[in-house]
Protein backbone atom coordinates (compact mmCIF):
# COMPACT_ATOMS: atom_id res chain seq x y z
CA UNK A 1 0.00 0.00 0.00
CA UNK A 2 0.98 3.46 -1.03
CA UNK A 3 0.66 7.18 0.64
CA UNK A 4 0.11 10.01 -1.62
CA UNK A 5 1.75 13.09 0.77
CA UNK A 6 0.88 17.12 -0.28
CA UNK A 7 3.92 18.59 -0.56
CA UNK A 8 3.79 21.34 -3.11
CA UNK A 9 1.74 24.34 -1.52
CA UNK A 10 3.07 27.81 -1.17
CA UNK A 11 2.88 28.12 2.67
CA UNK A 12 2.20 31.56 2.45
CA UNK A 13 1.17 32.26 5.96
CA UNK A 14 4.33 30.25 7.75
CA UNK A 15 6.60 32.67 5.76
CA UNK A 16 7.83 33.85 9.15
CA UNK A 17 9.65 30.90 9.86
CA UNK A 18 11.29 30.18 6.68
CA UNK A 19 11.81 32.31 3.43
CA UNK A 20 14.15 29.43 2.18
CA UNK A 21 12.20 26.20 2.75
CA UNK A 22 8.64 24.56 1.52
CA UNK A 23 6.27 24.29 4.15
CA UNK A 24 6.62 20.33 4.26
CA UNK A 25 11.05 20.88 5.26
CA UNK A 26 10.47 23.24 8.15
CA UNK A 27 12.02 21.28 11.12
CA UNK A 28 10.35 19.34 14.22
CA UNK A 29 13.45 19.01 16.18
CA UNK A 30 16.42 17.71 13.58
CA UNK A 31 13.59 16.25 10.88
CA UNK A 32 11.00 17.85 8.47
CA UNK A 33 7.84 17.60 9.64
CA UNK A 34 7.10 15.61 6.05
CA UNK A 35 9.81 13.06 8.16
CA UNK A 36 7.62 12.59 11.21
CA UNK A 37 4.23 12.27 8.99
CA UNK A 38 6.07 9.55 7.18
CA UNK A 39 7.06 7.98 10.29
CA UNK A 40 3.65 7.68 11.46
CA UNK A 41 2.44 5.45 8.18
CA UNK A 42 5.87 3.63 8.61
CA UNK A 43 4.80 2.27 12.20
CA UNK A 44 1.98 1.02 10.43
CA UNK A 45 3.82 -1.28 7.86
CA UNK A 46 3.03 1.74 4.78
CA UNK A 47 6.82 2.44 3.92
CA UNK A 48 5.78 3.21 0.44
CA UNK A 49 5.71 6.90 -0.56
CA UNK A 50 4.46 8.98 -3.55
CA UNK A 51 5.19 12.67 -2.43
CA UNK A 52 3.52 15.68 -5.01
CA UNK A 53 6.04 18.05 -5.47
CA UNK A 54 5.42 21.71 -6.28
CA UNK A 55 6.55 24.94 -4.49
CA UNK A 56 10.39 24.57 -3.57
CA UNK A 57 10.14 20.83 -4.61
CA UNK A 58 13.87 20.73 -5.16
CA UNK A 59 14.17 21.48 -1.40
CA UNK A 60 12.94 18.04 -0.83
CA UNK A 61 14.43 16.33 -3.47
CA UNK A 62 17.73 16.97 -2.07
CA UNK A 63 16.53 16.27 1.28
CA UNK A 64 15.67 12.37 0.34
CA UNK A 65 18.71 12.50 -2.07
CA UNK A 66 21.57 13.40 0.76
CA UNK A 67 19.35 11.43 3.01
CA UNK A 68 21.87 9.12 4.58
CA UNK A 69 24.65 11.57 4.16
CA UNK A 70 22.98 13.76 6.53
CA UNK A 71 22.21 11.08 9.07
CA UNK A 72 25.26 9.60 9.44
CA UNK A 73 29.17 10.63 9.93
CA UNK A 74 30.92 11.05 6.82
CA UNK A 75 34.44 11.49 5.93
CA UNK A 76 35.26 13.47 3.39
CA UNK A 77 39.08 13.23 1.68
CA UNK A 78 40.15 15.96 -0.31
CA UNK A 79 42.74 16.19 -3.42
CA UNK A 80 42.85 14.41 -6.93
CA UNK A 81 40.68 12.09 -6.85
CA UNK A 82 38.27 13.24 -3.51
CA UNK A 83 36.43 10.80 -1.81
CA UNK A 84 33.37 10.97 0.49
CA UNK A 85 33.15 7.52 2.67
CA UNK A 86 29.31 7.47 4.83
CA UNK A 87 30.24 5.51 7.59
CA UNK A 88 27.68 3.26 9.53
CA UNK A 89 25.40 3.97 12.22
CA UNK A 90 22.38 5.63 10.46
CA UNK A 91 18.82 5.06 11.55
CA UNK A 92 18.04 2.77 7.83
CA UNK A 93 14.25 3.71 7.34
CA UNK A 94 13.72 1.10 4.57
CA UNK A 95 11.36 3.67 2.74
CA UNK A 96 10.77 3.36 -0.82
CA UNK A 97 10.23 7.52 -1.99
CA UNK A 98 8.47 8.63 -5.54
CA UNK A 99 9.23 12.36 -5.89
CA UNK A 100 7.04 13.28 -8.39
CA UNK A 101 6.75 16.83 -9.67
CA UNK A 102 2.99 17.79 -10.13
CA UNK A 103 3.03 21.61 -10.73
CA UNK A 104 4.45 24.49 -9.37
CA UNK A 105 1.28 26.20 -9.09
CA UNK A 106 -1.75 23.83 -9.20
CA UNK A 107 -4.04 22.69 -6.37
CA UNK A 108 -4.72 20.01 -4.60
CA UNK A 109 -6.93 18.14 -6.86
CA UNK A 110 -4.94 18.50 -9.81
CA UNK A 111 -1.73 17.03 -7.70
CA UNK A 112 -3.31 13.76 -6.65
CA UNK A 113 -4.24 13.24 -10.34
CA UNK A 114 -0.80 13.50 -11.50
CA UNK A 115 0.16 10.73 -9.91
CA UNK A 116 -2.44 8.56 -10.76
CA UNK A 117 -0.31 6.46 -12.65
CA UNK A 118 1.98 5.47 -9.49
CA UNK A 119 -1.47 4.36 -7.30
CA UNK A 120 -4.14 3.19 -9.56
CA UNK A 121 -5.30 -0.16 -9.27
CA UNK A 122 -7.11 -2.66 -7.05
CA UNK A 123 -5.63 -1.76 -3.63
CA UNK A 124 -6.65 1.63 -1.79
CA UNK A 125 -4.11 4.54 -1.08
CA UNK A 126 -3.66 7.08 1.68
CA UNK A 127 -3.49 10.74 1.17
CA UNK A 128 -2.56 13.05 3.40
CA UNK A 129 -1.32 16.94 3.86
CA UNK A 130 2.89 17.60 4.41
CA UNK A 131 2.07 19.97 7.30
CA UNK A 132 -0.02 18.20 9.84
CA UNK A 133 0.28 15.72 12.55
CA UNK A 134 -1.77 13.25 14.47
CA UNK A 135 -1.90 9.98 16.23
CA UNK A 136 -4.89 8.52 14.13
CA UNK A 137 -4.25 5.16 14.39
CA UNK A 138 -4.08 4.29 10.35
CA UNK A 139 -4.24 0.86 10.91
CA UNK A 140 -7.87 1.07 12.21
CA UNK A 141 -8.64 3.59 9.41
CA UNK A 142 -8.13 1.53 6.95
CA UNK A 143 -9.98 -1.08 8.22
CA UNK A 144 -12.65 1.04 8.83
CA UNK A 145 -12.27 2.45 5.07
CA UNK A 146 -12.62 -1.36 4.26
CA UNK A 147 -15.91 -2.16 5.69
CA UNK A 148 -17.58 1.06 4.84
CA UNK A 149 -17.30 -0.11 0.86
CA UNK A 150 -17.33 3.56 0.02
CA UNK A 151 -14.68 5.06 -2.39
CA UNK A 152 -13.18 7.31 -0.12
CA UNK A 153 -12.97 8.34 3.93
CA UNK A 154 -11.83 11.38 5.57
CA UNK A 155 -10.09 11.17 9.10
CA UNK A 156 -12.83 14.20 11.22
CA UNK A 157 -11.44 15.68 13.83
CA UNK A 158 -12.33 18.67 16.39
CA UNK A 159 -10.02 21.43 15.91
CA UNK A 160 -10.74 25.58 15.93
CA UNK A 161 -13.00 26.94 14.19
CA UNK A 162 -11.17 28.18 11.38
CA UNK A 163 -11.10 25.33 9.36
CA UNK A 164 -13.62 23.91 7.01
CA UNK A 165 -16.78 22.10 8.22
CA UNK A 166 -18.09 18.02 7.91
CA UNK A 167 -21.43 17.08 9.03
CA UNK A 168 -21.28 13.67 10.18
CA UNK A 169 -23.94 10.76 10.57
CA UNK A 170 -23.89 7.15 11.11
CA UNK A 171 -20.55 7.64 9.71
CA UNK A 172 -20.94 9.19 6.41
CA UNK A 173 -20.15 12.69 5.44
CA UNK A 174 -23.83 14.54 4.65
CA UNK A 175 -22.15 17.96 3.71
CA UNK A 176 -18.04 18.89 2.92
CA UNK A 177 -17.90 22.49 3.64
CA UNK A 178 -14.90 24.55 2.91
CA UNK A 179 -14.10 26.93 5.58
CA UNK A 180 -17.94 28.14 6.29
CA UNK A 181 -17.82 31.54 8.58
CA UNK A 182 -18.32 29.28 11.89
CA UNK A 183 -18.29 25.42 12.84
CA UNK A 184 -19.92 23.58 15.12
CA UNK A 185 -18.99 19.88 14.25
CA UNK A 186 -16.12 18.11 12.87
CA UNK A 187 -13.60 19.16 10.06
CA UNK A 188 -11.26 17.98 7.30
CA UNK A 189 -7.99 16.49 9.13
CA UNK A 190 -6.62 14.74 5.90
CA UNK A 191 -5.51 11.37 6.27
CA UNK A 192 -7.66 10.09 3.59
CA UNK A 193 -8.04 6.69 1.90
CA UNK A 194 -9.37 6.26 -1.47
CA UNK A 195 -10.35 3.38 -3.33
CA UNK A 196 -7.53 3.36 -5.87
CA UNK A 197 -10.16 2.53 -8.87
CA UNK A 198 -13.35 4.26 -8.68
CA UNK A 199 -11.49 7.88 -7.03
CA UNK A 200 -10.41 8.84 -10.88
CA UNK A 201 -13.83 9.06 -11.88
CA UNK A 202 -13.89 12.72 -9.48
CA UNK A 203 -10.93 14.27 -10.12
CA UNK A 204 -9.56 16.18 -12.91
CA UNK A 205 -6.37 17.47 -14.41
CA UNK A 206 -7.16 20.85 -14.70
CA UNK A 207 -4.33 22.86 -12.18
CA UNK A 208 -7.23 24.54 -10.56
CA UNK A 209 -8.73 21.57 -9.36
CA UNK A 210 -9.51 21.43 -5.60
CA UNK A 211 -9.55 18.01 -4.17
CA UNK A 212 -11.90 20.09 -0.78
CA UNK A 213 -14.20 21.87 -3.42
CA UNK A 214 -16.29 19.74 -6.65
CA UNK A 215 -14.69 16.31 -5.62
CA UNK A 216 -14.97 15.95 -1.72
CA UNK A 217 -18.34 17.37 -1.89
CA UNK A 218 -19.44 15.45 -4.94
CA UNK A 219 -18.40 12.59 -3.08
CA UNK A 220 -20.40 13.74 0.09
CA UNK A 221 -23.15 14.07 -1.83
CA UNK A 222 -23.44 10.78 -3.57
CA UNK A 223 -23.00 9.33 -0.41
CA UNK A 224 -19.27 7.79 -0.95
CA UNK A 225 -17.40 9.81 1.40
CA UNK A 226 -17.17 8.11 4.56
CA UNK A 227 -16.05 9.46 8.46
CA UNK A 228 -13.49 8.26 10.16
CA UNK A 229 -14.23 9.93 13.47
CA UNK A 230 -10.63 10.96 15.53
CA UNK A 231 -10.49 12.41 18.27
CA UNK A 232 -7.07 12.11 19.85
CA UNK A 233 -4.34 14.42 18.79
CA UNK A 234 -4.54 16.37 15.15
CA UNK A 235 -2.38 19.28 15.20
CA UNK A 236 -1.98 21.62 11.73
CA UNK A 237 1.74 23.96 10.94
CA UNK A 238 -0.20 26.52 9.16
CA UNK A 239 1.09 29.37 11.08
CA UNK A 240 4.28 30.25 13.23
CA UNK A 241 2.77 29.70 16.50
CA UNK A 242 1.66 26.01 15.24
CA UNK A 243 5.41 25.72 14.36
CA UNK A 244 6.85 27.05 17.52
CA UNK A 245 4.05 24.54 19.62
CA UNK A 246 4.91 20.99 18.25
CA UNK A 247 8.45 22.17 18.20
CA UNK A 248 7.77 22.45 21.70
CA UNK A 249 6.08 19.32 22.66
CA UNK A 250 8.73 17.74 20.62
CA UNK A 251 11.83 19.03 22.77
CA UNK A 252 9.84 18.40 25.89
CA UNK A 253 9.30 14.81 24.74
CA UNK A 254 5.10 14.95 24.60
CA UNK A 255 4.76 14.64 21.28
CA UNK A 256 1.33 12.61 21.02
CA UNK A 257 1.90 11.90 17.41
CA UNK A 258 5.49 10.23 17.79
CA UNK A 259 3.42 6.73 18.16
CA UNK A 260 6.49 5.03 16.36
CA UNK A 261 8.54 5.12 19.08
CA UNK A 262 5.63 3.78 21.60
CA UNK A 263 4.73 0.90 18.81
CA UNK A 264 8.16 0.04 19.32
CA UNK A 265 8.12 0.12 22.64
CA UNK A 266 5.13 -1.89 22.83
CA UNK A 267 6.67 -4.61 20.27
CA UNK A 268 9.65 -4.93 22.77
CA UNK A 269 8.06 -6.02 25.91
Amino acid sequence: MKAVILCGGLGTRIRDASEVLPKPMLPIGQKPILWHIMKSYAAHGITDFVLCLGYKGWAIKEFFLNYHAMSSDIVVTLGRPSSVKVLDGAESEGWTVTLAETGETAQTGARVAAVRRFVEGDEPFCLTYGDGVSDVDITELLAFHGRSGKIATVTAVRPPGRFGEIVVKSSLVQEFNEKPQATSGRINGGFFVFDGRRIWDYLSADPASILEREPLQRLSAEGQLAAFEHSGFWQPMDTLREYQYLNKLWSEGQAPWNTWDRRSAANHQ
